[in-house]
């Protein structure tokens, strides 16, 4: 039987801190590239970045109690926009580090929760499937003796039969034996030996 993995992939832990090193990197390039103390580039980010967190904002507050992928997805998106934003409109290091320092270590508090989730999920599932395979092998165990005792049941009942065919022919062929004067003597009749084909 196959089972499922049950440790996440060492990239799966890496994941935070590789997609807000990758913003950072991004608007670092884009800096270089002439980003820095631009009205437009900076107008830009500032939409982008307030239309994700709005997605987010009706995502979460949607019909039905909102769509927590989606809104987290569109935050998430938010965020990125804004560290790409500072990063590749300020002119120095220091601001950008900084905010990818708090990225970083949000994004592993927010996955940190979905993996504490997971595993208390994974591990209540473990149990379930432990207890319906113990639940079935009981079963089986119990089957498997009801079975064998009626196998012994059906082979003490052939073995009786046999005996007692075995004794009636024995009877039978006794010298002076006469069936009537068992049953004129109260005895209830046997039945009479029929011939083997």
């Amino acid at each position: 039987m196959n089972e499922p993995l049950t440790q996440h992939h060492w990239l799966t832990h890496a994941a935070p801190a590789v997609a807000t090193s990758t913003v950072l990197i991004l608007g670092r390039i884009w800096n270089a590239n002439g980003a820095e103390h631009s009205l437009g580039n900076a107008t830009l980010m500032v939409v982008l970045t307030a239309g994700a967190a709005t997605a987010g904002a009706f995502a979460a507050t949607g019909r039905g109690g909102g769509d927590g992928v989606l809104a987290g997805t569109a935050f998430a998106t938010s965020g990125a926009l804004a560290l790409a934003g500072v990063s590749g409109y300020a002119d120095g290091w220091s601001l950008p580090i900084l905010l990818w320092a708090v990225a970083t270590a949000v994004a592993y508090g927010i996955a940190a929760r979905y993996w504490r989730t997971d595993r208390r999920d994974r591990t209540a599932h473990e149990r379930h499937t432990t207890v319906r395979r113990e639940e079935h092998a009981h079963v089986e165990r119990v089957e498997a003796l009801r079975a064998g005792a009626q196998i012994e049941a059906a082979r003490a009942g052939a073995a009786y039969a046999e005996q007692l065919a075995t004794a009636l022919i024995t009877r039978a062929t006794l010298p002076g034996y006469d069936p009537a004067a068992l049953t004129r003597a109260g005895l209830p009749e046997l039945p009479a030996p029929t011939e083997h084909q």
